[in-house]
């Protein structure tokens, strides 16, 4: 099913929608009330306020912020913080660039956290089942269960997910009816609970509550009701996956299926553990009989690898949006199965699961792992709001409008962000950690990019003409290729680099008898395939503009091939080998094309910062797949100059001569 067939609405696009969008979201009730609960007295103002500050929180933050306001912030169909950031950097404003990144690199860590998350307290429920087996659960190692499960997870990313993938909306709509039943079970018990959704009980629990046990303020506990929320900004993403429409009406059934569980999970600790402490594993499976309980851990793991499954193909996604926009470094992309936007990353596949490895064995259990989640997305949604306001400013909305969004979306999320700093020493280290590095590695690539769209030289290509045209009959020099194809960084049809001028007249000449001029644009469209041919000499010179949306796989060489094909239909270019021999039997021209790697003069005065980035930069490169690989050039008609740039001042040399 295309992106397209996605956007409509239907039946099976909500069942797909439920599948892709929900997971991390719609398994968060596996763990939010333990987390709330957890070190507390169970008592009503605890439960009553835990569930309506999870009530609100997804009320104004998921359904208000991201299903009504940020669906609404689309760039094509496409959603996600690089589809915003590539809807408003068009209006060039240069700071925007900075939430941009700082979102990338929470949502990544975010990736390290999710899954291990997820996986381990589905599992855990097995201790539940042990308990009421009479078996002592400390007995049940779960760590190597839950590595086993991810890394046969991550293992199949490269076969790619299509036929599983069918299964994810059923899997999914059978968990979900799930948390309704469940939930209704125990609200039936206690239907006095639904009063909880009172936002008095959420607010008093804020300002008033404290722990009877610790005296902790009730505000700390934002923390843990922040993690009914972390799938907020996946939802956003996989917008052009599953479309507006979709999306809105399937998050009606989800929200009013997690509302119930969570009431349902509240009726259960008032009733049974009322004015004692929580000393169960899971608040969720304690909520289910004795003979559910294995189907609801069968079902609760499915769902959670769903979930996990989710998160990693939004990872293999933001980091290929992120590459064409130019904030990452080129890496390979494979394409599993013909299913339009189903991705795999290898790099990123094995680097996501070292992470979760390591996730698992320093935390080894999901009450520990709640400490290091959370704290890296909710600063991926304050980004993510000072891009939508952002977008409401350029999109010239009445400034009351914004300034009062602004405070309301800034202090709720503001204050998840502080009561999330107490548990940076309990494992919030961890994901802040992760998004520093990720953070410094991005911007540094962008940094050392900037420097070179700074530096770079582009000189009007009127003058060299005639030089182009005398080398083009100079027998003297060695003919390079009958077709010398450069890629140019100029986008302006009568400019090309200098660099390019030094490579055909200075480092070595290079005769050839048709000259390209290719310059590749990446667009803020997502879909976008269009080319544009100037013809600077009849026959002999042209410049080519490729313009792909930056979901696009830009395969330059069968592009330009199709280019050349259309332009020999056209009579414009003779496609035909200019060898008398090779023409005679009609072979093909031959073309070469021409990478530049700029590097900077060593007769350069360079700042220390600009010396670091360079550094950095070159040190990123390693790492990153060749310009060929990433343009698809064939690498035997390639060949890959250094060319020097001036970045700083010439150094000054006093030098004296003797006689």
């Amino acid at each position: 099913m295309s992106h397209l067939d996605h956007n409509k609405l239907t039946a099976g696009g909500l069942l797909v929608t439920m599948g892709i969008v929900y997971g991390d979201i719609g398994t968060s009730p596996l763990y939010v009330m333990k987390a709330i609960t957890t070190g507390e007295t169970i008592s009503k103002e605890l439960v009553y306020g835990g569930v309506s500050a999870v009530f609100w929180t997804l009320m104004i933050l998921t359904t208000f912020k991201y299903v009504y306001l940020a669906l609404n912030a689309d760039n094509r169909g496409e959603g996600g913080i690089f589809a915003l950031y590539a809807l408003v950097r068009r209006y060039r404003t240069k700071w925007i660039i900075y939430p941009a990144i700082i979102g990338c690199a929470s949502l990544i860590a975010d990736g390290f956290i999710t899954p291990p998350i997820s996986v381990a307290s589905a599992i855990e429920g097995l201790a539940n089942l042990g308990v009421r087996n009479g078996i002592d659960f400390s007995a049940i190692e779960t760590v190597p269960i839950v590595l086993a499960i991810l890394i046969a997870l991550f293992i199949i990313q490269q076969f790619g997910t299509n036929f599983v993938g069918k299964a994810f909306g059923p899997i999914m709509l059978i968990w979900f009816v799930m948390l309704a039943g469940l939930g209704m079970i125990q609200i039936l018990k206690n239907p006095s609970v639904i009063e909880a959704l009172n936002p008095i009980y959420a607010i008093k629990m804020v300002t008033i509550y404290r722990n009877q046990l610790t005296g902790a303020h009730g505000f700390w506990l934002l923390g843990s009701v922040f993690l009914c929320t972390t799938g907020g900004e996946a939802l956003y993403s996989d917008l052009g996956h599953c479309g507006k429409q979709n999306i809105r009406i399937s998050w009606i059934v989800i929200f009013i299926c997690l509302t119930i569980n969570y009431l349902g999970q509240a009726s259960y600790l008032l009733t049974n553990h009322l004015n004692t402490e929580f000393t169960g594993r899971s608040v969720f499976y304690a909520t289910m009989s004795a003979d559910f309980l294995p189907y609801g851990i069968g079902i609760a793991t499915l769902a959670a690898i769903i979930a996990s499954q989710a998160l990693i193909s939004g990872c293999f996604t933001l980091v290929n949006e992120a590459m064409k926009l130019k904030l990452w470094p080129n890496m390979k992309v494979n394409y599993p199965t013909q299913l339009k936007g189903q991705i795999y990353m290898p790099s990123i596949n094995w680097f996501l699961l070292a992470g979760c490895i390591a996730v698992v064995l320093v935390f080894r259990e999901s009450g520990k792992m709640e400490a290091a989640y959370g704290l890296a997305i909710v600063l991926n949604m304050l980004m993510t709001t000072t891009l939508l306001l952002h977008f409401m400013h350029m999109k010239r909305r009445p400034i009351w409008q914004i300034v009062v969004l602004g405070l309301l979306l800034f202090v709720i999320e503001g204050a998840f962000m502080v009561s999330n700093l107490a548990k940076f020493s309990h494992g919030g280290w961890f994901s802040v950690m992760l998004a520093a590095v990720l953070f410094f590695g991005i911007f540094m690539w962008y940094k050392a990019k900037e420097l070179r769209r700074r530096h770079l030289s582009v000189v009007s290509i009127d003058p060299y003409i005639p030089m182009l045209k005398d080398l083009m009959n100079d027998d003297t020099v060695p003919k390079e290729a009958t077709n010398l194809v450069y890629l140019t960084m100029s986008g302006e049809q009568s400019k090309i680099d200098s660099n390019i001028i030094y490579s055909i007249f200075r480092k070595r000449p290079k005769r050839a008898d048709i000259y390209w001029f290719v310059h590749v644009d990446i667009c803020d469209e997502p879909y976008v395939k269009q080319y544009k041919v100037t013809t600077i000499v009849p026959q002999k010179v042209f410049f080519v503009r490729l313009k792909f949306g930056f979901k696009v796989e830009h395969k330059v060489n069968l592009m330009f091939n199709k280019i050349v094909r259309d332009m020999q239909n056209m009579n414009e270019v003779d496609e035909l080998s200019h060898y008398p021999s090779l023409r005679k039997h009609r072979f093909n021209a031959d073309f070469k094309f021409i990478i530049l790697n700029s590097r900077a003069s060593v007769d350069d005065e360079i700042s220390p910062f600009d010396q670091f980035t360079i550094r950095t930069y070159r040190l990123l490169k390693k790492l990153s797949l060749p310009t060929t690989e990433d343009f698809g050039l064939e690498v035997s008609n390639v060949e890959v100059e250094t060319v020097p740039i001036n970045i700083g001042k010439t150094k000054g040399i006093e030098l004296k001569r003797e006689y």
